[in-house]
């Protein structure tokens, strides 16, 4: 008698479980969500990172009824916002956008780090890939990236390149072009890709190592020029733009990328729910064709190959700045 009735309690009480369990994931009409989701972007507005989660989120709004408010912490190279994500309720109502800069490099530039991106966060999905693009103003006597080696052979040190923040890809780029090259530039860090664009158009910078999302629209407006990508391909939203490898540096490879991550212990129907959702978003073609328009290509998979991707990714950066021996504090 005692043995039924414990195995009818462990029944009840593992049919409860499931059942709350599962009502995480029924949306609007169970138990998530009933609230408003914050998606923390970590740099400013107005730069790549800004603009792709901006997307994500009227696409979450529109297609599923979710209120999503876009939270944006610049700073420290996207430390600032992904240590907000990392140290909030892991309930699935606060998530981040988080890139190859924070989850990355950073841990590898930096001698001390708020977080642990390889523990301290719950990787949902992958949304897209980003190459870098050297730009300049239109009216800048830089017409290929053989002009602007040539001029910093000649005057080491006196050109500045801005980017939008140390630790990003764009960071990064730059420091290997330069060796890579045999120059020295002056690397000018801002808070964000906005700020950067900002002083590159208004003449304080010459030149602008930025995401592809953040040059796309005054480089269609005629107000800057491309010098070179750093894909090992060219983009089809720039293909007359030739690559870094293609104009004497073979091998040159710099892309940045972006996906959701949530606090570590977040549960695993939100964490899948939220990972349904956006693949079946990124294969719309509005959206591809907005991203592509942007300069960036969608990218999805399951959090598990997320994680994966993460792990090797902060392998791949971490060595390569251990050997160049690059440090901030």
């Amino acid at each position: 008698m005692q043995r039924r009735h414990f195995l009818q309690a462990t029944a009840t009480t593992l049919a409860t479980g499931l059942a709350t369990s599962a009502s995480w994931a029924q949306g609007p009409s169970g138990a998530w969500p009933d609230k408003p989701i914050r998606l923390i972007v970590p740099f400013p507005p107005g730069g790549g990172t800004d603009t792709t989660s901006r997307l994500v989120a009227e696409k979450f709004t529109t297609l599923n009824q979710w209120i999503v408010i876009v939270d944006n912490r610049p700073g420290a190279a996207g430390n600032i916002g992904l240590d907000a994500v990392a140290k909030a309720a892991p309930d699935g109502y606060t998530i981040g956008m988080g890139q190859a800069s924070n989850l990355a490099i950073n841990p590898a530039l930096y001698t001390k780090m708020p977080f642990d991106p390889l523990k301290d966060f719950s990787p949902i999905v992958q949304i897209a890939e980003q190459p870098v693009v050297l730009v300049v103003r239109q009216d800048s006597p830089f017409r290929t990236l053989a002009d602007f080696i040539k001029a910093a052979k000649a005057k080491p040190g006196e050109f500045s390149v801005g980017q939008a923040g140390s630790g990003t890809v764009g960071h990064l780029a730059g420091e290997m072009l330069a060796r890579r090259a045999g120059i020295q530039a002056l690397q000018v860090p801002y808070k964000g890709a906005g700020p950067a664009m900002n002083d590159l158009l208004g003449g304080q910078i010459p030149l602008y190592f930025g995401n592809s999302v953040s040059v796309m629209s005054p480089l269609s407006a005629g107000k800057i020029r491309a010098l070179a990508i750093t894909s090992a391909k060219r983009l089809p939203a720039m293909a007359d733009v030739p690559t870094v490898a293609e104009q004497g540096y073979p091998g040159f490879d710099a892309t940045t990328w972006l996906g959701l991550v949530g606090p570590a212990g977040m549960p695993t129907p939100v964490v899948n729910r939220i990972n349904k959702e956006v693949v079946a978003m990124l294969g719309r073609k509005d959206v591809q064709d907005k991203l592509a328009f942007e300069g960036s290509v969608s990218v999805t998979g399951t959090p598990q190959q997320f994680a994966a991707f993460i792990r090797a990714e902060h392998a791949k950066w971490g060595g390569l700045i251990r050997e160049a021996n690059i440090k901030l504090d």
